[in-house]
């Protein structure tokens, strides 16, 4: 199988990489940055911080500071509309996975314009808009690395995936002390997505030989730290072992795919607003279940990464430990499932049917190491459920 492996062209990984913003504009010829980021970070200081170094460069900029959680048509078309007022020549996403995904949205409509609509797959988008930077502030999204954003319908309830180069940052500045004052919660959740990457890439029909290297590193980075960031915000090694994994996850799904988790998770965000690393987390246990019998071997690799299989342990008995982790990560997590987050049972289960149709429409189940049925999809809803 042929593979097509991209990267953006610079990655500043480190402690403070994200007070080099002004020097990185420089190298790549770019003066004229579109900010998009959130009404948190700018009202706790955060934008300020990260932009006092162009101020002292003389490199001006714009702020748009109302991207909104989960990206819909209408907030993209009112950051597009924000950019138009001024004379930009690049995006930079600032934040968490919304604010990025919403830049590399913004960044192609600038130049190509048209509806976002128009660009979800199976249209492939690798005519380059403006270039986009990303300074990720949480671990675990890896749209700094990945030729994938998400934009919400909000019209039809979808999740739209748009994939190609175009959605490719530029740069990334990847500064692990952005983190150490994320929340519980959050740091829990974008945790588990991270480590979802890294497992539905290397286990994926269309892992190769450099993803599967990434994702194995982001598993070692991200199962021995997960518990440690929960338990202490300001463990600094711990955090900077999370960012990296962060990144390399995503560079080892971009280079891969994602599979039958995501599939599946995208429609919860979707019609019940749940974030996209705590639905994924809903669904990594009992995905996993389902599908390790037809991936023995490439989950048991899983396990040996994530610490929890010696080495020269059988693949039964080590997939056996990466299902009783999944499991106990959920619990020691706190991770509710869909009924004790709050969402309607009559709801959840009328909208199962539609929920299994919009998840095989995404593409990603097909990339699964076991193709399911939609009637196999609804069940692992069911089975969602009643955990």
């Amino acid at each position: 199988m042929l593979s097509t492996i991209a990267f953006p062209r610079l990655l500043r990984i480190g402690g403070g990489a994200s007070q080099v913003l002004a020097t990185t504009l420089t190298q790549f010829g770019l003066n004229r940055p579109f900010i998009l980021t959130d009404r948190f970070l700018r009202d706790t200081g955060r934008v300020e911080t990260l932009t006092a170094p162009l101020t002292a460069a003389g490199i001006a900029f714009t702020i748009f500071a109302d991207t909104v959680p989960d990206p819909t048509l209408a907030s993209v078309e009112t950051a597009l509309s924000a950019l138009k007022l001024g004379d930009h020549d690049c995006v930079i996403g600032f934040g968490g996975g919304s604010p990025i995904d919403t830049a590399k949205a913004v960044a192609v409509l600038a130049v190509h314009g048209g509806a976002m609509r128009d660009y979800k797959v199976p249209h492939v988008q690798d005519t380059p808009g403006l270039p986009v930077m990303a300074i990720p502030t949480t671990a675990g999204t890896g749209s700094e690395a990945t030729r994938f954003t998400i934009i919400t319908d909000e019209i039809s309830d979808e999740k739209m995936l748009c994939a190609g180069l175009a959605y490719l940052p530029l740069a990334a500045l990847v500064d692990f002390e952005l983190t150490l004052t994320k929340p519980r919660r959050l740091t829990a959740d974008t945790g588990i997505d991270a480590l979802t990457h890294a497992i539905e890439a290397y286990v994926s029909k269309r892992a190769n030989p450099v993803a599967d290297g990434f994702a194995l590193a982001a598993m070692r980075a991200i199962a021995p730290n997960l518990r440690r960031v929960w338990a202490d915000a300001g463990d600094r090694a711990a955090r900077e072992a999370m960012m990296a994994g962060s990144t390399q996850a995503g560079i080892a799904f971009s280079n891969s795919s994602v599979a039958l988790v995501h599939g599946m998770s995208r429609p919860i965000g979707a019609h019940f607003h749940v974030p996209h690393g705590l639905s994924n987390a809903m669904l990594l246990p009992a995905v996993t279940a389902f599908s390790a019998p037809h991936g023995l071997a490439r989950y048991a690799d899983c396990a040996r990464a994530m610490g929890i299989a010696a080495e020269g342990e059988g693949d039964q008995s080590a997939v056996a430990r990466l299902l009783d982790e999944l499991s106990q990560l959920n619990a020691d997590l706190e991770v509710p499932g869909p009924k004790a987050y709050g969402i309607d049972e009559a709801r959840w289960h009328h909208l199962i049917p539609t929920m299994a149709e919009q998840a095989l429409a995404s593409g990603s189940p097909g990339n699964n190491p076991r193709v399911p049925t939609a009637p196999e999809i609804e069940e692992l809803y069911r089975q969602a459920w009643r955990t």
